[in-house]
């Protein structure tokens, strides 16, 4: 399996520059960018990938790659679905009707199967989901002219919404701003603030992907100003406050640590009013907001600070595994940049592989820490449970 580490050293040869060059454009020092090419340093920080991925003239995921463990038939599915889902966000458009000919199928029916496809994201079934997706959207936009168009374009705002969702987290970032673009386009034609909000919410995650911080920041701080007026709506409160959590997260990969933390703790402040809820599916609220911070820390290169955040969060009170698995994945990495805790490093990211394989199996942040430690342990004659992870998820070293 190529790691990124030569996918960066091959792309630096094909332009012909010195290590000292290519690092002095993504603003590194030539040993850092030395060590991830050969191996030596994890490049598990999505802060860092994108610096060197603008450096190269290319986008993270290019790097990062998009490699699925072949023994993963469920994730080996998920990514096998991405064309379908592709093509039937390519075919719903608004503007146009349903070819002639197709039926709109009965409105509870596919209420029935949003509520399913939601709670295989929220359980990061990406297989079964991907499986529901195409003729899902394909029947909501049958159905978006007839007379219950109001609630069917919300439907389809969701549906579009885990769409994007889906295929930013297997790694197809244009596909998940497709799936962005679409959320948008119904929320504007359903004329609903907080849909629009929620939208925006999609295509700066979207963004943040392609690692285009500046461009994830426009898009979710404009919603946060545009829906300063609707909290007092459902779902105002808890989608402004995801959306802080964004922005966060995007200034500090724009290198605003300061403006990064001020956001976080508005958002904290939020969360503290609103409680946990489980509101749109955001499950904002105090314990969403310190795993956010987490995932923030270990990629601004503060893994003690994630690590103490970590230590006052119960993941269990989210029950999801969508959020629970970016806790247990996230403390990983940052337990693993600490010496000495490289043991409760793998034993999180059992904990993560556990609640959802198919998530793990295709990170490629959770395979480059992994591969990581499964190099310190072989120096250290390491354990055979991390050995079982690594076989599991094709890592070598």
């Amino acid at each position: 399996m190529t790691t990124i580490g030569e996918r960066i050293r091959a792309r630096r040869l094909l332009r012909g520059w010195s290590i000292r060059h290519a690092a002095s454009r993504a603003g590194v020092s030539h040993a850092t960018w030395s060590r991830i090419e050969r191996g030596l340093q994890a490049a598990d920080n999505r802060f860092m990938l994108a610096d060197l991925a603008t450096a190269l003239d290319c986008s993270p995921t290019e790097l990062a790659g998009t490699t699925v463990p072949a023994a993963d038939r469920a994730a080996v599915a998920a990514h096998a679905g991405v064309h379908a889902i592709r093509q039937a966000l390519i075919d719903i458009d608004l503007g146009e009707s349903e070819p002639a000919g197709r039926p709109a199928p009965p409105h509870g029916e596919l209420a029935r199967t949003l509520t399913l496809l939601d709670s295989l994201r929220q359980s990061c079934d990406y297989a079964g989901a991907a499986r529901l997706i195409p003729d899902l959207l394909r029947g909501l936009h049958a159905s978006a002219a007839g007379p219950e168009r109001a609630e069917v374009l919300r439907m389809l705002c969701d549906a579009t919404f885990i769409a994007s969702s889906i295929l930013r987290n297997l790694g197809h970032p244009a596909e998940a701003w497709l799936g962005a673009e679409r959320c948008r386009e119904t929320a504007d034609a359903a004329e609903d603030q907080v849909l629009q909000g929620y939208a925006d919410y999609a295509r700066a995650c979207a963004a943040t992907v392609c690692g285009s911080w500046e461009r994830a920041l426009t898009l979710a701080g404009r919603a946060v100003d545009a829906l300063q007026g609707s909290t007092g709506r459902p779902g105002g409160a808890e989608l402004l406050g995801t959306l802080q959590l964004l922005c966060a997260q995007a200034s500090r990969g724009s290198k605003r640590a300061d403006d990064s933390r001020a956001w976080a703790d508005e958002a904290a402040s939020l969360a503290r009013i609103t409680g946990e809820t489980s509101t749109m599916g955001l499950y904002f609220g105090p314990t969403n907001v310190d795993i956010w911070r987490i995932g923030i820390e270990v990629d601004g290169d503060e893994p003690g600070r994630a690590a103490e955040i970590a230590r006052r969060t119960e993941p269990g009170r989210l029950p999801v595994g969508f959020r629970q698995v970016f806790f247990y994945a996230d403390t990983a990495r940052a337990l693993a940049r600490l010496r000495g805790r490289d043991r409760e490093a793998v034993r999180f990211l059992l904990t993560a592989e556990r609640i959802a394989p198919q998530h793990v199996h295709t990170s490629t942040v959770a395979q480059e820490t992994t591969r990581a430690l499964l190099d310190r342990a072989r120096r250290s004659a390491g354990g055979s449970e991390l050995r079982g992870l690594c076989e599991r998820m094709q890592v070598t070293v």
